[in-house]
C-alpha cells in the first residue's frame, strides 16, 4: 500500500509539472522559457521519483541505457521522419495541403542553425510525455496488465485525456490523439523499452517542425489532414507489431535498487 501511494504522488508531481509547462509558461505567461523550463523540469524530477520508487536511474519507466536506446532510438526516429513527410506529400498531391505562401523555406542554412533547438525541445517534450502516459503506467504504477493489448488501449486513452487543452477540439482530435496513442503504446510493449515509444513520437514531432522549416504548408481540408496523420500512424502500428515481441528474458527485469 505505501508503495502504491508513493506511486500516486509521483505520477501528481510529473503531471502537474507537465500541465503547467502549457497551462502556465505557454498559455498564462506567454513565455517560451518558462514553457521550456518546467518541461525539462518534469524530464528531471521523474529521475528522483524513479529512485524514490525503488528503481536504478530511470529503471521505474522502463527509461535506462540498458533498455536498448541505441537500436530503439533512432529507428523508431527514422521511421516516424519518414512517415511525417511521406503523409504531407500525400496530402499535398490531395490537395489536403497547400503550400503557405506566407512561411517561405528558410534554406539549409536557417534549418542547420535552427536544427540543434528543434532537436532538443522536441525530444524533451516527446520523453516528458512518453514517461507520463506509457512508461509509468507499463511499470512504475505496479499494475499486472493482462495483455498487450489492454495496456495499449489504456495507455492510448491516458494519452488523450492528457491533451487536455486540445480536448475541446472534438471527436475527430481525440480519434487522431488515440490513433497516435496506440503506435507508441504498442512500441513500448512489444519492445519492452520506453525508448522504442520515445522514438516514434520524437521522430514525429521532430518531423513537423522539418517540415516547417524545409516544406511549410497550410491545412486545406480539415478533414483529410487528421486521416493523413491517423494513417502514418496506423501504419507505423503495423510495422511494430510485425516485429517480434521480446521476451521478458531478453530484458532488463531486475531494475530495482
Amino acid at each position: 500500500m505505501k508503495n502504491r501511494w508513493r506511486a500516486v504522488f509521483a505520477f501528481v508531481v510529473v503531471w502537474l509539472l507537465y500541465q503547467s509547462a502549457e497551462g502556465v509558461g505557454g498559455r498564462w505567461l506567454h513565455s517560451y522559457p518558462v514553457q521550456a523550463g518546467l518541461m525539462l523540469a518534469c524530464v528531471l524530477v521523474a529521475w528522483p521519483l524513479s529512485c524514490w520508487l525503488g528503481y536504478r536511474g530511470y529503471g521505474a519507466y522502463a527509461l535506462t541505457r540498458r533498455h536498448g536506446w541505441r537500436t530503439w532510438l533512432p529507428a523508431g526516429l527514422l521511421l516516424a521522419v519518414a512517415a511525417k513527410f511521406a503523409a504531407v506529400r500525400l496530402g499535398l498531391a490531395w490537395d489536403a495541403y497547400a503550400p503557405d505562401p506566407q512561411a517561405g523555406a528558410g534554406g539549409a542554412t536557417s534549418l542547420l542553425s535552427a536544427l540543434p533547438l528543434l532537436l532538443l525541445s522536441t525530444f524533451v517534450a516527446s520523453l516528458a510525455e512518453d514517461i507520463l502516459t506509457r512508461g509509468f503506467w507499463y511499470r512504475a504504477a505496479g499494475l499486472h496488465w493482462r495483455s498487450g493489448a489492454l495496456f495499449v488501449l489504456a495507455s492510448s486513452t491516458i494519452y488523450v485525456l492528457n491533451h487536455v487543452y486540445r480536448l475541446v477540439d472534438g471527436p475527430l482530435e481525440w480519434l487522431t490523439l488515440f490513433c497516435f496513442g496506440l503506435a507508441y503504446a504498442a512500441a513500448l510493449w512489444r519492445s519492452g523499452s520506453l525508448w522504442a515509444a520515445v522514438g516514434l513520437h520524437w521522430g514525429w514531432n521532430l518531423g513537423n517542425g522539418l517540415v516547417d522549416a524545409t516544406m511549410p504548408v497550410t491545412v486545406v481540408d480539415a478533414r483529410v489532414a487528421p486521416a493523413l496523420s491517423i494513417g502514418a500512424h496506423l501504419l507505423m502500428l503495423l510495422v511494430v507489431l510485425a516485429l517480434p515481441k521480446l521476451r521478458a528474458g531478453s530484458q532488463v527485469v531486475d531494475e530495482r535498487q
